[in-house]
Parts: C-alpha cells; sequence; structure tokens
C-alpha cells in the first residue's frame, strides 16, 4: 500500500508517520517549500538565536495525550509565555485583566469598574469584549469600549484588514478578558517548547523507513483528476491514499473562486545586548505603526545567555499568492459567505475515492497548535477505517 502526502506541517507529517509506523505505508511526501515542518519551521540565525520563522509558536494544551504523542518525538520544557500590550506609549498587561483596568483608567476609577464586573460575573474566570461592550451597566460598558477602541478594535483592523464584526463569532471571542490578576497568557493546564526546537521534533517524525520527502515542488503541478474511475493522480499514478493538507481551492483550480485569507510577513531585527522588549511578546494595537506584534526570541527556549538578542516583527498583508510578499496563507478569513463558497469545494471533492482533506487550508479553519494535532489524530482513524474497508 501506498500514499501520497502534499505537505509536511502537523498534518502531513502526523498522517505519513502512523500510515507508516501502523500500516507499514510506503509514504511519499510533496513540500512545496524548501524545508519540511510548514510553518513551524525554526532555524538557528546567524547570532545563534533559534527562531520561529513563521511567527511565535507555544504549544499550550488541556489534553495531557497531546503531551504523550509529542514526547515521542521531543523533550518538552515548560514554557509560560508572557505578554505585554503597547497602548498609548505604556505596556499594560495581556491578557486584558483587573491589572489592564487599573492601567487604562487608574486605580481610583478602577476600583468601582472591578467591583461591579466581579458581582456581574461571579464564578466566571473570563468574558469577552463583545459582552461588556453590551451591559447594561454603564461603567462596564464604558470600560468594555474603552478597550475595544484603544486595543481590540485597532489590532484586529490591522491584523485581519476589516471592520472587526465582519468577522465571524469564533474569530471575535478568541481574546476575552480574564476577571482576576492571573498573568499567564495562555489559560491552560499544560504550556511547554520543544527543547530542541520544532524543526527537530518534525525531523525525528518523519525518520522513519517508509517515509519519503521531496521538498521545492509545487505538488499541484504533478496532481491531476481522473473522472473516469474517479480518482486522483499525481504523476499519473494512483495512490491508496492521496493527503492534501494545502489550500482546497487551489487543488481545484479555483474553479469556484478564491477562498480569501490574510497573510504575514515578518522582519528581523538584532541587537548587540541581552534584552530589547520588557516580555516575550509585545502586541502593538497602535493604529499608526503597520506592524502587530513583535516576539523577542532570546526570552523563548532559554536563550538569554547569548550575546545577541533577536526580535520579529510582524506585519499583516491581504493574501495574494503571486505577490512578493503575502504570498502564504494563514488565517482564514471566516465568515458566512466564505463559508459557503469553502463547502462547495468539500462538496466536489468527495467524489474523488483516494482523496483525503485534513489541515488548516484544507479544512479552511484556524487551528491552535494543540488543535490541529488533536484534530488530526481524530481525523487519522476516520482514514484507517476508509482504508481498512478498501483492504
Amino acid at each position: 500500500m501506498k500514499a501520497l502526502i502534499v505537505g509536511t506541517g502537523y498534518s502531513g507529517s502526523i498522517i505519513a508517520r502512523k500510515l507508516a509506523e501502523e500500516k507499514n505505508f510506503k509514504v511519499k511526501m510533496i513540500e512545496q517549500r524548501s524545508h519540511i515542518a510548514g510553518n513551524m519551521y525554526d532555524y538557528f540565525n546567524e547570532y545563534g538565536v533559534l527562531v520561529h520563522k513563521y511567527g511565535p509558536h507555544l504549544l499550550n494544551t488541556n489534553k495531557y495525550e497531546i503531551m504523550e504523542f509529542l514526547e515521542r518525538y521531543t523533550e518538552l520544557i515548560p514554557f509560560e509565555v508572557k505578554l505585554l500590550s503597547h497602548i498609548d506609549g505604556n505596556y499594560v498587561r495581556l491578557p486584558f485583566n483587573f491589572k489592564t483596568i487599573q492601567q487604562l483608567v487608574g486605580y481610583k476609577k478602577s476600583e468601582k469598574i472591578i467591583k461591579k464586573i466581579r458581582e456581574k460575573y461571579k464564578n466566571i474566570q473570563e468574558v469577552s469584549i463583545y459582552e461588556l461592550i453590551k451591559e447594561d451597566d454603564n461603567d462596564i460598558r464604558e470600560y468594555g469600549r474603552l478597550l475595544y477602541d484603544k486595543a481590540y478594535k485597532t489590532y484586529t483592523a490591522k491584523q485581519w484588514g476589516t471592520d472587526p464584526f465582519s468577522l465571524d463569532e469564533s474569530v471575535l471571542n478568541r481574546v476575552k478578558m480574564r476577571l482576576n490578576y492571573e498573568e499567564k497568557y495562555l489559560n491552560t493546564d499544560f504550556q511547554f517548547i520543544p527543547k530542541h526546537g520544532y524543526t527537530k521534533l518534525f525531523e525525528n517524525m518523519l525518520n522513519h523507513e517508509n517515509i519519503e520527502v521531496t521538498l521545492n515542488t509545487n505538488a499541484i503541478n504533478h496532481i491531476t483528476f481522473d473522472d473516469t474511475n474517479n480518482v486522483v493522480l499525481y504523476d499519473g499514478i494512483k495512490y491508496d491514499v492521496l493527503v492534501f493538507t494545502g489550500a482546497i481551492d487551489e487543488l481545484f483550480g479555483e474553479m469556484y473562486g478564491s477562498l480569501p485569507y490574510r497573510s504575514l510577513e515578518f522582519v528581523y531585527e538584532s541587537k548587540k545586548t541581552n534584552s530589547i522588549l520588557p516580555t516575550h511578546i509585545v502586541s502593538c494595537p497602535n493604529p499608526n505603526v503597520a506592524y502587530t506584534r513583535i516576539t523577542e526570541y532570546n526570552k523563548i527556549n532559554g536563550q538569554m545567555q547569548g550575546e545577541y538578542s533577536t526580535i520579529g516583527i510582524e506585519y499583516p498583508y491581504e493574501y495574494n499568492k503571486d505577490a512578493e510578499k503575502g504570498n502564504l496563507p494563514y488565517y482564514p478569513i471566516i465568515n458566512e459567505e466564505n463559508l459557503k463558497l469553502f463547502n462547495k469545494y468539500v462538496e466536489y471533492s468527495k467524489k474523488y475515492k483516494n482523496l483525503f482533506l485534513c489541515g488548516r487550508l484544507a479544512d479552511y479553519k484556524y487551528y491552535n497548535m494543540d488543535l490541529i494535532i488533536d484534530m488530526t489524530l481524530k481525523k487519522y482513524k476516520i482514514l484507517e477505517e476508509i482504508l481498512d474497508d478498501v483492504e
């Protein structure tokens, strides 16, 4: 049995390893970029700093089984990321919490607001900004509007290139206000990073005699569709399964139209110093600057002993695969219209018996790291059942 897998990110690599190890499949993997690991790829720059090429990645989950799975391929070390938001020239706490209220309105005024929020949201740990700005109480509503205007609205407008209210509720509610003084940005039980980096994790995962990886190859240029037998071919060859983790609209030549995404570009700067930022990551909602976030990589993976420090500055772009900048799809723009278009592609894909779609782009969803791993493990069980039926 043989499989062709397009993409070496989490979805492609997890399925490749499991097919090779558990089903004894001969797995051929195709990667468009010059490296494995997809957006998880990291590398040591000229100053010896381990940089996440496509933005900071921090493993956090409430499922220990996710940890157990990754520990098969790497050593994980505890890491709790700390964030700040740069608002009106000052650094304020992120996640937004009671400390943020004090920083934005002052201690005297914050007393009444915090008291009212505690009374209103008893036994609740966090609340979305959208709930605050809909509140009947004037003080809570006014603070919610202040937070929305100063931080959420401006950041979201830059990140997504649109008015926040045009986005799906799942996107709008990703940022919540913590109803305490908790400083941990991620409110999850397990927070770790791979000790030796993500690329090493993926190298170990794909290190199997049944797995062959080909880089620098656009699989779409090699994929054809046999509509007589309802199968997908790669270089004219039928594989028992072709797992596609790329953009579903591009797979089918955008026959129904293009699915929109937001893209990112990163600018890196290094200085001979042991610290540039006051914390690991700083959010930048200020509408007068084009970037949205700055990460200091020396503060991640315990690299503070180095002579140089490196920051990555994050600029959002509209996705255009033919542009010089913004040519990688990062975030699907999820709204009702775009989901209807996506579902047309999903329905069309069902005609091809050996095609299996999996991943952030193929599913047109924004997954955090733990969710993409969890989703892929669940989808593999579905694939396993399909292959067992074929056998």
